[in-house]
């Protein structure tokens, strides 16, 4: 009961740090004050206050109180390419992207729209149509199709942090085998891609997880031979 009454307490005083009522710096209400305003013991206001303090919204002084401690501002996650240094960087990133994609990939399945099955269709068509030069940005505008068929913006904003530079730095890290101008890896790639469309196309959402994994785990291969 006591937990459930301080949570109360700690519910109230979020907002009104959250709106602006207590300002970075202000004082919190004394026990006293506390108790009063939420109908609660002296025991459940000193618990709400420690609760408070483990969460970093405000910091008690003997003998002066407690004050509310600034919300940290949230930070963009942004990736710029000149941080991924080394190959094992690389392989990172691919596990990264399999962790965020093939789920975004499941999704868009799920969600797809009438306006996201055009993108995507046009994605896919343009893969084969664009010159030699334009395959990353290509392949890149293919996989944040998908990934924005999702209707998830936390997935999109994850691979627009990333940019075309997630297509293009493990391609500077294979051999001439694996370059998109050789024929035989060039149809290696349309077939995975196309699998991936087809799978999110037909709403089918475990096939779109796993031809992204397959797609991904190839270019992960491809990457570390060995």
């Amino acid at each position: 009961m006591t937990t459930t009454l301080a949570q109360r307490v700690v519910a109230g005083i979020k907002e009104q740090i959250l709106a602006g009522e207590l300002a970075p710096g202000a004082r919190l209400p004394s026990e006293a004050a506390l108790m009063e305003a939420y109908g609660v013991s002296r025991t459940v206001a000193r618990e709400a206050v420690s609760r408070l303090q483990a969460e970093g919204l405000v910091e008690t002084f003997q003998g002066r109180g407690s004050f509310v401690l600034a919300v940290p501002e949230p930070s963009p996650f942004t990736l710029e390419a000149s941080a991924l240094r080394t190959s094992a960087d690389v392989l990172d990133m691919i596990d990264f992207r399999l962790g965020v994609e093939c789920e975004a990939a499941a999704l868009a399945a799920r969600r797809l729209s009438p306006a996201t099955r055009q993108a995507v269709e046009a994605a896919l068509a343009a893969l084969d149509d664009d010159a030699p030069e334009h395959a990353v940005e290509a392949d890149f505008a293919f996989h944040r199709a998908v990934t924005a068929a999702s209707q998830n913006r936390f997935f999109v904003d994850l691979l627009d942090s990333l940019g075309p530079m997630m297509i293009m730095l493990p391609r500077t890290r294979v051999g001439e085998e694996h370059s998109p101008s050789e024929a035989v890896h060039a149809e290696r790639l349309r077939r995975e891609h196309e699998a991936i469309a087809a799978a999110v196309l037909a709403g089918d959402a475990d096939g779109a997880r796993a031809a992204m994994r397959v797609h991904l785990a190839s270019s992960r291969r491809r990457l570390s031979p060995g």
